[in-house]
């Protein structure tokens, strides 16, 4: 089947070129929808689509019954304005594939090309996951599996393309290997007056900045030390005049935790700490605190599998240790739900481009990955299913 592959390798590189050169942000990513159902509906698969928003599933079942196996790729785009300038980058201003999930496609599209020529040979089906909204909570893995997208599906695997390893490596390992993921809005509401007269206010901008000052707290002085967790604050806006008292102050943050208890506890100690600041000074507030995905936990024995499986298509020396990381990846709410492993595949060559990180307006893959993951997914089916 790698020979079947390699000879498709054309395809994959052109679908993964136009996606990229038409991306959509999440929750919109209707016309990227209908593309990938196109491609799939070619190779003889049937196909769901509207699954949770604008998910869908290729379908594709052997000649024998057995176990169902699920591959998953993502579909949306980011709000970044590109600055590549090879030919085919992004035609949408300010939206951009910055983090490689046009290859993703592409590659799961390469995937169920190849497979669908097997079909004789397989003992159990496959789905071909395809979802939408990765990058924005609540994300799509959520509506998707609230839809029972999983509920025939023994075993699910994912991949994610990685600038920060090399073109022919992996990063594979077992248990909790990407953070939680929450978010929050808190609003202070004072009084505004005379920049001369502060105290006939109560200031949102300096109880503000007291309570971003405590937060900074909650890790180093709350939390067990032997614990992960991060609180960043990334928005804070009081104010619009250097002579008044703003009556409003607004700060956005992100929480990442790998443990459930430290996840509440962080937000409980968030809550307490503004209430106690706002009460103090006289003020009130308003939290919008919003849990977002779950801790990517990695099953061990299908780790350890996909290890095995990875180390005879790219050698021992290919198979690194996949390091722990406080990005977040809503795939961890599949891992949740059926036993399965996701790995990261290198996609990074010695051209600079390739070196720039996720998220990055310049980023940019070897292609060749592409071609990797779709090896490495063929593989794993092959163990379950053939």
């Amino acid at each position: 089947m790698f020979t079947e592959l390699d000879s498709h390798f054309d395809d994959v590189q052109n679908w993964r070129r136009y996606l990229h050169q038409y991306p959509e942000l999440s929750f919109q990513e209707e016309k990227t929808a209908a593309y990938i159902a196109e491609k799939l509906t070619s190779f003889g698969l049937e196909v769901k689509t509207n699954i949770g928003g604008n998910g869908l599933v290729g379908i594709l079942k052997g000649k024998e019954r057995g176990k169902t196996i699920a591959l998953r790729a993502d579909f949306d785009a980011l709000p970044i304005n590109e600055e590549n300038s090879f030919p085919y980058k992004s035609q949408n201003p300010n939206v951009m594939h910055a983090c490689g999930h046009d290859g993703h496609t592409a590659a799961l599209l390469g995937t169920a090309q190849t497979l669908s020529k097997f079909r004789e040979n397989i003992k159990g089906t496959i789905l071909f996951i395809f979802q939408h909204a990765e990058e924005k909570p609540p994300g799509g893995a959520k509506s998707m599996i609230e839809e029972n997208v999983l509920d025939e599906v023994d075993y699910i695997f994912g991949a994610h393309l990685a600038s920060d390893i090399p073109l022919g490596k992996a990063a594979v390992g077992s248990g909790y290997k990407m953070a939680a993921v929450d978010r929050f809005e808190i609003i202070v509401e004072g009084k505004g007056g005379h920049g001369g007269r502060p105290h006939h206010s109560i200031d949102a901008l300096v109880i503000g900045s007291e309570i971003v000052d405590s937060l900074q707290k909650i890790v180093s002085r709350r939390i067990d030390p032997l614990k992960a967790a991060v609180v960043t604050i990334g928005v804070f806006h009081a104010g619009n005049a250097f002579n008044i008292i703003p009556d409003t102050a607004r700060i956005e943050g992100t929480v990442r935790t790998f443990d459930e208890k430290v996840r509440d506890q962080v937000e409980e100690e968030i809550y307490s700490i503004v209430n106690g600041i706002t009460s103090g000074f006289h003020a009130t507030y308003k939290i919008d605190y919003l849990r977002g995905y779950p801790a990517l936990f990695n099953h061990k024995k299908e780790t350890e599998i996909v290890q095995k499986l990875l180390s005879d298509v790219f050698t021992d020396e290919a198979i690194i240790d996949f390091e722990p990381s406080m990005a977040a990846e809503d795939f961890a709410y599949y891992l949740k739900e059926k036993p399965g492993t996701y790995f990261r595949m290198g996609s990074q060559n010695e051209n600079e481009n390739t070196h720039y990180p996720h998220h990055h307006p310049k980023f940019d893959i070897d292609e060749k990955a592409l071609l990797n993951i779709e090896k490495a997914f063929v593989k794993i089916v092959s163990h379950y299913l053939f």
